[in-house]
């Protein structure tokens, strides 16, 4: 622990070397609990990002992992970033942009190639978001034009995350990080929100209220376009 606190109270930059796979992670959890703050890890690839977070997990469970996984497609593809990976890093990013001092420890783990990549300005995540509870008045209209403006897709049955339905009163759709959620409208009141399964359509848990984030880290309102 004598070591982790010196990493922890250092200053500026400091290179620590010889720490086996596995140590390091450990190195860097504790440092996060010495500062009671925000450390970044930054991995080689996926695999070893994946085997970091297992190792924080088991040895701080205390300590809260923010994964921030790279696109999975090249640059100039054609191809977009799978929704799941989408969802994971505006996750993340989400929760950076609304940590405090009183956040407690937290450990950032990701990769070279996802730490190179540009992101969104912390204005546009923190004000692109959707709050609303259980007796609410909402516009559909404006939570249609939220959702289109913010990434989601408009789709007839809900299959993942990024997606969303609107049938009558009822609003389906997949937010990142979250379980999909099907909120049930009277006119323009918000009876109930309730998580669902994709794959089987069938309504479980209750939800008081939600808190939306864009699903794509592209805007795609008249601005971002």
């Amino acid at each position: 622990m004598e070591r982790v606190n010196y990493i922890a109270r250092a200053d500026g930059r400091l290179t620590v070397t010889g720490a086996p796979e596995g140590f390091d992670a450990w190195l860097a959890a504790g440092a996060a609990q010495s500062r009671n703050g925000l450390v970044a890890f930054v991995t080689q690839d996926g695999v070893k990002a994946a085997n970091a977070s297992e190792v924080i997990r088991f040895f701080a469970p205390g300590v809260q992992i923010l994964q921030f996984p790279a696109w999975d497609c090249l640059p100039y593809d054609r191809m977009s970033p799978s929704p799941d990976i989408e969802s994971q890093r505006l996750a993340t990013l989400a929760s950076l942009a609304r940590r405090t001092k009183d956040s407690g420890p937290a450990v950032v783990v990701t990769t070279v190639n996802a730490i190179l990549q540009r992101v969104p300005p912390r204005a546009v995540i923190e004000t692109a978001s959707f709050v609303a509870k259980q007796g609410d008045t909402v516009s559909l209209d404006g939570l249609a034009r939220f959702l289109a403006h913010n990434g989601y897709a408009r789709a007839s049955t809900v299959r993942e995350p990024g997606d969303f339905a609107v049938r009558g009163g009822i609003v389906d759709l997949w937010p990142p990080g979250m379980e999909p959620l099907r909120l049930d409208f009277f006119g323009d009141r918000l009876d109930a929100i309730r998580t669902f399964d994709a794959e089987t359509q069938l309504s479980s848990g209750e939800v008081k209220n939600i808190d939306l984030l864009p699903a794509s880290e592209v805007p795609l309102d008249e601005k971002g376009v």
